[in-house]
Formats: structure tokens, C-alpha cells, sequence
């Protein structure tokens, strides 16, 4: 299962190289609007002494944030950041930022837009295609989610684990490249809630049961829409958690 966005605090780890440093700050602070849309970053000379590395590590970090759609190189102007819209929101770095940075309900809201857009179509897929042992594996993951001694954390884990596996034995391959935001969306829901809100939770064994009951049958529509319940569920709990913190600022 990809790590990251579920351990605590997102992003916790030493990062390896100079490179992934200046990436990982820079791309940090854009995403974060410390250099907003449109403005123009400090030059090489500055960014290099403020992160302490060469001018080369410097340009191949320039290069990686600019492949990302971060930053475009203007000449006699200098670098500058793009619009948000140029941005790869299937990047997994920037997810991650979002996440460090705070993530607003917009975001959230527009994961699990996404979400509705091909995880439905996933369930489907394995309603028509999947072997015997895929419908067990889903339905054992399934059923893992209903364990009594969960916490939060574990049954985010399970969640995950039981929505990237969908992904995989629909036996598509783009399908796979959207775990990233497939986990985001299931980190945002379960981060807003407290450690002992599982009650919040209570029948998410039953509804993805209900996806695989639906899926080993061979019915493509109801694994469908067993799906679209799931994630809808997931939608509404992220924008009630945002109403009641507004509510208690």
C-alpha cells in the first residue's frame, strides 16, 4: 500500500537528497501561496544560498517543479509561477502539499468529484471481469473493515486497501494510477475525525460488502451505484466536518 499521506504528520520522513529538499520546500510553498500565482521566484543565486545548494542541484529542481506545472521559465523575466489550472493534480507530491498545507473543503470536494468520475466505472469493470479469487480478496478486505478493535487510523488503512485493490483486479491500468488520489480523499475524511469517532463509521463494512456482494454476481449496475453510495457517503461526511468546524470558529 503506497505510504505517505497516511502516516502522521504527512510527509514525516528525512528526505534523501538536496534535490528532493528544494523540491519538496519550494513545491511546498507555492502550493502553499507563500510565492503566489503569477509571481516571479528569487533568482538562482538567492535560491541557492537560501536552500545551500549548488546552482546544478538547483536547475534539476527547477526542472522537476516545472514538469509538475508549477513554474515555467520566462526569458529576461524569470521563473514564474502558473496558474493553478497548469498544475498535475495526479501528481502525488502536490497532493501531499495540499495535505501539508491544509487542505480546503474545495479540495477535498474536487478528490472526491474524481472519485465519482472513475471509481464507479472501476466497480463495474470487476463486476464483469474479475476471477473468483478477486471477489474473495475484496470481500475478505470488506469484512476487515468491520473488525471491533479498529482505530481510525486502521480503518482509514482498511478502507484504502479494500478501494486500491477494486483499482487493481478491475484489471485496467490507468485505474492504478489513481491510488494517489484515492487515498487523499480517504486521509481528508478520516483526518477530520476524532480518534474516538469510529460511530461516524459504523456500517462501512456493510456498504463496500454490498459492492462486492454485487461485483460477485456479475451485476455491473448495482456494483455501480453500490459504489457512488460509498463515495457519496464519504463526500457528505467531508463537508459536514467542515460545516461543524466553521460552526465552532
Amino acid at each position: 500500500m503506497p505510504s505517505g499521506m497516511l502516516d502522521a504528520p504527512v510527509g514525516a520522513g528525512k528526505l534523501r537528497t538536496s534535490h528532493a529538499q528544494v523540491v519538496h520546500e519550494l513545491g511546498k510553498a507555492i502550493v502553499a501561496g507563500a510565492f503566489p500565482v503569477g509571481s516571479i521566484l528569487p533568482g538562482d543565486a538567492e535560491l541557492a544560498q537560501r536552500f545551500k545548494v549548488s546552482r546544478t542541484v538547483l536547475r534539476e529542481a527547477m526542472k522537476t517543479l516545472a514538469a509538475k506545472g508549477l513554474i515555467v521559465p520566462r526569458a529576461r523575466v524569470g521563473t514564474r509561477v502558473t496558474d493553478k489550472d497548469l498544475w498535475n493534480m495526479f501528481d502525488r507530491e502536490i497532493i501531499t502539499w495540499h495535505f501539508e498545507c491544509g487542505p480546503t473543503e474545495e479540495f477535498l470536494l474536487h478528490l472526491y468529484d474524481i472519485r465519482l468520475a472513475f471509481e464507479p466505472f472501476a466497480a463495474a469493470l470487476v463486476a464483469e471481469r474479475a476471477a473468483s479469487r478477486d471477489i474473495e480478496l475484496l470481500r475478505r478486505l470488506a469484512s476487515e473493515m468491520g473488525d471491533p478493535d479498529h482505530s481510525v487510523e486502521s480503518l482509514a488503512r482498511a478502507d484504502l486497501r479494500f478501494h486500491l485493490a477494486v483499482a487493481e483486479v478491475s484489471h485496467n491500468p490507468f485505474m492504478r494510477t489513481l491510488s494517489s488520489l484515492i487515498e487523499a480523499a480517504l486521509v481528508g475524511m478520516f483526518r477530520m475525525s476524532t480518534p474516538t469517532a469510529k460511530s461516524e463509521f459504523g456500517d462501512i463494512s456493510e456498504t463496500h460488502m454490498r459492492i462486492v456482494d454485487a461485483m460477485g454476481a456479475g451485476d455491473a449496475d448495482a456494483a455501480r451505484r453500490a459504489m457512488e453510495f460509498v463515495i457519496l457517503d464519504g463526500r457528505r461526511h467531508v463537508h459536514r466536518a467542515f460545516l461543524a468546524m466553521a460552526d465552532a470558529g
